[in-house]
């Protein structure tokens, strides 16, 4: 089958999972948080997703996150709600729905990959089973080639944004992508303003907590889209990226100091054979049913 891709940040996916302890107790509950310009319940993205996993995964539990009141006010908020608010809120309707409380697994799409790790390491209950990031940017961006089009003056308004200052105080609470804007020629100003990305990767100071979290997933699949035009760079959705001081050469997760250090516990959790590498042929966020049940759902059965 030709590779997928429908209209947003988003891809067609199924999931089904263990309960605790290797002990089957019906489907895993999944969580699903949508990427930049979606909305939770678009028809024809996130809404599909879900019909397609209940179709496929009998008595499954989806909870597609919606960051709003409105469908309009999830994807407005997808670019302007301050993300460690929008993560505590996340936390908040996780920790009190009845039916995730013996542990969930979680899909992310794009942004929404390196959101949702945020929620596995602030929010250790209920307990994070499983994390499959598609295509999410987890040592951030340097550039929005398509944001999603072209032609979106939400995208135009962006760039100018983040041209005017990505660390000043007033485009980081205001803009969704400014806080996981990731500039390797400026290094120092990144660790001291970032407000999301440099405390969820351990560059302002080392917190234990945050380490012991994640490190408790069980598995930690990252895929990344080999012809991606959408994330610059695309290494990042592997949690490589430039090296430091430049915008040219990337390099790979065991290179860069979140992995030499340890500051996340991922060297720790590589070795356990816990994080998991794929690759996709496609452009950001396109998949094919086929190339899904091969790679990703072994993993969640």
């Amino acid at each position: 089958m030709a590779p997928t891709m429908f209209a947003g940040e988003f891809v067609l996916l199924l999931l089904s999972g263990l309960g605790c302890a290797g002990i089957v107790t019906g489907p895993v509950p999944l969580v699903v948080w949508h990427g930049m310009g979606d909305s939770c319940c678009n028809p024809l993205s996130m809404g599909f997703i879900k019909k397609m996993v209940e179709k496929k995964i009998p008595g499954i539990y989806v909870l597609s996150l919606e960051i709003g009141n409105s469908l309009i006010e999830d994807m407005e908020n997808s670019f302007f709600m301050n993300v460690n608010d929008q993560v505590k809120l996340v936390c908040d309707v996780l920790a009190k729905d009845p039916r995730l409380q013996g542990g969930y697994n979680a899909m992310g799409f794009s942004q929404g990959g390196q959101f949702l790790r945020a929620v596995a390491q602030r929010c250790p209950a209920p307990p994070m089973l499983n994390l499959v990031s598609v295509g999410g940017q987890h040592q951030g961006v340097y550039g929005f080639p398509h944001c999603p089009g072209e032609s979106s003056h939400i995208c135009d308004w962006i760039r100018k944004m983040l041209d005017i200052g990505a660390y000043t105080e007033a485009v980081q609470k205001r803009l969704v992508q400014a806080q996981y804007w990731h500039d390797p020629l400026k290094e120092d100003e990144y660790r001291k303003n970032s407000l999301f990305l440099a405390d969820i990767n351990q560059e302002q100071g080392l917190n234990e907590t945050y380490k012991k979290n994640l490190m408790s997933l069980k598995k930690f699949v990252m895929v990344k889209f080999l012809n991606d035009t959408m994330v610059d760079p695309p290494v990042s959705e592997w949690f490589g990226y430039y090296r430091s001081g430049q915008a040219k050469e990337t390099i790979p997760l065991k290179e860069t100091p979140l992995y030499t250090e340890d500051r996340l516990g991922l060297k720790v959790m590589d070795q356990a054979g816990k994080l998991v590498f794929l690759a996709a042929a496609g452009d950001h966020l396109q998949i094919s049913e086929d190339w899904f049940y091969k790679n990703i759902l072994p993993f969640l059965q």
